[in-house]
């Protein structure tokens, strides 16, 4: 499937301290606070200076630490905070953390947002970061699809391409992002608005079919070209059936692998739906498939059931393989308990589903 060519910017450069100033006041940024900036060596130097513009306006006070590396889109867990002596306790003293590169699956995430610090990460095109502003009423949406997914103890997935998959739920802890991190130890990312889990270990089981247009963010970035069929046994994947992208999965899965007999990057991760009626299916085919066009707008649009294999560490678990895959699926049908929430990748329970606003 040919992609489109990368878009030109749209956004007006001179818009970003407006929307950064927007953003902060969604995460509460309040005069007197500390904000410590973590970027690296390839961090856009248009978003460093629109949030030292936006701290100050709103009186908090402002740091950029950069780290020397250009973290991998494709390497999750690699820590770029605490090997430097004082940069942990540096930021775990901050208010607010404002991250330019992915922190998921680090142990430094988990201890300053257990000692309440609030992180923001930041990873995506400025164009993204307007459209994808978190709209009125999605905290509230999220937070509700949060209490019905805790409450959870049995979850089915299905579609008409052949999937019929089924997992439990209630060992690992419900991650939920509504687009800015405004309470006490809370992890968020600009854009998002989706929730995930960590299916009990070894409950996972059946079969998971990648269709045509469904989407894998990593490590490739790419609408799946021809159909690719999973067989899940006992929470890991046991064989892979396809064509190309079958083979793509085979061999970075295989290479993810530290000895013949890991099974962890075959091993079923984060499991959950995207509700940010910001987002669109079709923003790859229109934007191209530069990762930075993707982070959250593949992720997040609303009734995709993102599915994942390998790390379990971000929600308390002991896998950190490098052997990891996101992938949305459209137009599947989802049930917690006796529920349905997603029909055929539409979301039908009235308190998840909110307008979208123009932009």
């Amino acid at each position: 499937m040919q992609q489109a060519a990368i878009r030109v910017q749209e956004l007006n450069p001179g818009r970003l301290g407006f929307l950064y100033r927007k953003q902060f006041e969604l995460s509460k940024v309040q005069r007197g606070e500390t904000i410590a900036i973590v970027s690296d060596l390839g961090t856009r130097r248009e978003y460093i200076e629109a949030a030292f513009a936006a701290a100050d306006e709103l009186g908090a006070d402002i740091y950029e630490m950069c780290v020397n590396s250009i973290p991998g889109w494709t390497k999750v867990g690699v820590p770029t905070i605490g090997q430097c002596k004082g940069t942990l306790a540096a930021v775990k003293a901050a208010d607010l953390i404002v991250i330019f590169h992915v922190p998921l699956f680090t142990k430094w995430l988990k201890e300053v947002t257990e000692g309440g610090t609030r992180v923001l990460m930041i990873i995506d095109a400025p164009d993204d970061l307007d459209q994808l502003m978190s709209p009125k009423g999605l905290k509230e949406a999220m937070r509700y699809a949060e209490g019905l997914y805790k409450r959870t103890r049995k979850v089915r997935v299905t579609s008409e391409a052949g999937t019929d998959f089924t997992y439990e739920c209630g060992e690992y802890p419900v991650m939920t992002q509504w687009g800015f991190a405004d309470e006490k130890g809370h992890f968020d990312h600009w854009g998002a608005g989706h929730i995930h889990t960590f299916p009990n270990e070894g409950s996972a089981s059946g079969k998971v079919v990648f269709a045509p247009g469904d989407i894998i963010i990593l490590p490739y970035c790419r609408y799946v070209n021809d159909t690719v069929t999973l067989q899940i046994r006992e929470g890991h994947i046991v064989s892979i059936e396809g064509g190309l992208d079958a083979k793509l999965m085979k061999d970075w899965l295989e290479d993810g692998k530290t000895s013949s007999d890991d099974r962890d990057p075959y091993a079923v991760s984060h499991l959950g739906w995207g509700m940010n009626p910001q987002a669109r299916w079709y923003g790859m085919a229109l934007n191209g498939d530069d990762p930075e066009r993707n982070r959250a707008a593949a992720r997040v649009f609303p009734g995709n059931f993102l599915f994942s294999t390998g790390p379990n560490t971000q929600g308390g678990g002991k896998r950190s393989t490098r052997g990891h895959y996101d992938v949305p699926l459209r137009d599947c049908s989802v049930t917690l308990d006796n529920q349905v929430i997603i029909e055929k990748g539409k979301l039908v329970d009235p308190k998840m589903i909110l307008p979208r606003e123009p932009r």
